[in-house]
């Protein structure tokens, strides 16, 4: 029976039910927050919010039973690869990722960055966000993950001199 609510709830939510999860305002503040994070420091943070996994992803939940975790965090890696995060200058972009059906966060960050915190930071942050979101407030969860990645940025890649105006990806949450 879980299976099959899983199965209707992510069939059911599309593109509009994350847009309005967030609101319009909420994507304008979210995305002047990446910009002004993204100020600090010369990586590149991405936000992507998605109502549902598409019917491949959830056929690897439903049918060949692996575990919802594995498959929300290929499905972020995946998306890493799409928005071309992985293509910054310094391999130090990160992706924050939010599956909105499950209530799921997963932050992808690049190469150089990945180095520069263990594995329990990066849990320990996900999931102070996941409360965030399961309690209803996904813009202050999404907020807050932008603030620690961006902090983290800051302190391990500061702001270069010489650095060119053009700042790569885009700064507004990708709503999926």
């Amino acid at each position: 029976m879980q299976a099959l609510a899983r199965c209707l709830r992510h069939l059911w939510l599309d593109a509009d039910d994350a847009r309005r999860a967030l609101g319009d305002e909420a994507i304008d503040r979210l995305e002047a927050r990446v910009a002004a994070s993204e100020r600090e420091h010369s990586g590149q943070i991405c936000l992507c919010v998605e109502a549902s996994l598409p019917p491949s992803y959830l056929w690897r939940c439903l049918v060949r039973s692996e575990p919802i975790a594995g498959v929300v965090r290929d499905r972020a890696l995946t998306l890493f690869g799409k928005q071309r995060v992985w293509d910054t200058e310094h391999n130090n972009g990160a992706l924050v990722y939010l599956l909105l059906a499950e209530h799921r966060i997963e932050i992808v960050a690049d190469r150089a960055l990945a180095r520069c915190a263990a594995e329990p930071h990066w849990r320990d942050l996900v999931a102070h966000i996941a409360e965030e979101c399961k309690s209803g407030r996904i813009e202050q969860g999404l907020a807050s993950a932008v603030d620690a990645v961006g902090a983290m940025l800051a302190a391990h890649f500061p702001v270069e001199e010489q650095r060119s105006d053009e700042r790569g990806l885009p700064d507004r949450p990708t709503i999926r």
